[in-house]
């Protein structure tokens, strides 16, 4: 994957392919970054982060996901250029959200596909509000596990790179999510640096972070009923070098779901639509057109 890297030296080359937009909506009350592709003729699809990401993650997708759906992908609530409001952000929080953004645009119903942190957001909006969801595909999601060693790992480099938001701090914390660090180019370094450097950022991390916290995570996670309460088609997509969790956890949580299937990328880590986009738009797209 050092050559897809050598091809991709820019945001601007992974998007040359699509036209598209960057812009804010207001989201009940949150100013809300998104980029968009596609058109509105098209079934429409709202992409989600991991955490301490941004929409910028997606950029090695939008153009192939904007020729068959109306596709954004937003910035959370208190990630990248979205607003930080001073509370707790707990799986609700970003549901809450989630909607609002949903409302903004007119969508009922959407296809919803999520990344670590998004994916918990995307299954835990398809049980409060399952008639607003199509397909859901859960990408290395978040929401199952309880791994002390994981979590401060993400508490560390996190905060190491936000309180100190040098080149080589950001990079390591970008370098972190992927199975081959020479994935991690200087575009991407810049964008999340330029994040990180923002006024408030520091607190909103904490925030961010209290997901983190054994007792909060436990509140959060899903349950293994609330697994199987799950009725969309979904698909879980895991990778062979995930640094949160082994594959063993996508394939229990596949398990559970009654109507998914279980899709497996090899030689990526927790960022599999960044590291090796040719796959994975191919599962992505195929699933979401029903193809599957």
């Amino acid at each position: 994957m050092t050559d897809n890297n050598e091809a991709h030296e820019s945001f601007w080359v992974d998007l040359r392919g699509a036209t598209f937009g960057q812009g804010y909506l207001d989201a009940g009350g949150i100013r809300t970054r998104y980029l968009h592709t596609g058109t509105s003729d098209k079934p429409p699809l709202i992409l989600l982060h991991g955490t301490g990401g941004h929409a910028d993650c997606y950029t090695r997708n939008l153009a192939q996901h904007g020729e068959h759906f109306d596709t954004w992908a937003i910035d959370m609530i208190g990630h990248g250029w979205t607003d930080k409001p001073d509370v707790d952000y707990e799986i609700d929080v970003y549901v809450e959200h989630l909607k609002s953004v949903m409302e903004t645009l007119g969508f009922e119903r959407a296809l919803i596909s999520g990344e670590s942190l998004g994916g918990w957001v995307a299954a835990r909006f398809a049980l409060k509000y399952p008639d607003a969801v199509d397909r859901l595909a859960l990408n290395t999601t978040g929401g199952a596990t309880m791994i002390p060693a994981v979590m401060e790992k993400i508490k560390q480099s996190t905060r190491a790179a936000v309180q100190n938001p040098t080149w080589d701090t950001v990079k390591a914390r970008l370098e972190w999510l992927m199975a081959d660090p020479s994935v991690v180019n200087a575009d991407l370094i810049a964008c999340r640096k330029a994040i990180y450097e923002q006024p408030g950022f520091i607190e909103a991390l904490e925030h961010i972070l209290v997901l983190q916290d054994p007792e909060i995570r436990l509140g959060n996670n899903l349950t293994d009923d609330e697994w199987a309460a799950i009725r969309h088609e979904t698909l879980v997509l895991w990778t062979s070098h995930d640094p949160t969790a082994d594959d063993s956890v996508g394939q229990r949580i596949a398990e559970m779901i009654p109507n998914a299937r279980y899709a497996l990328m090899q030689g990526c880590g927790h960022w599999p639509q960044f590291e090796d986009p040719v796959t994975f738009n191919r599962i992505h797209v195929e699933f979401l057109l029903g193809r599957d």
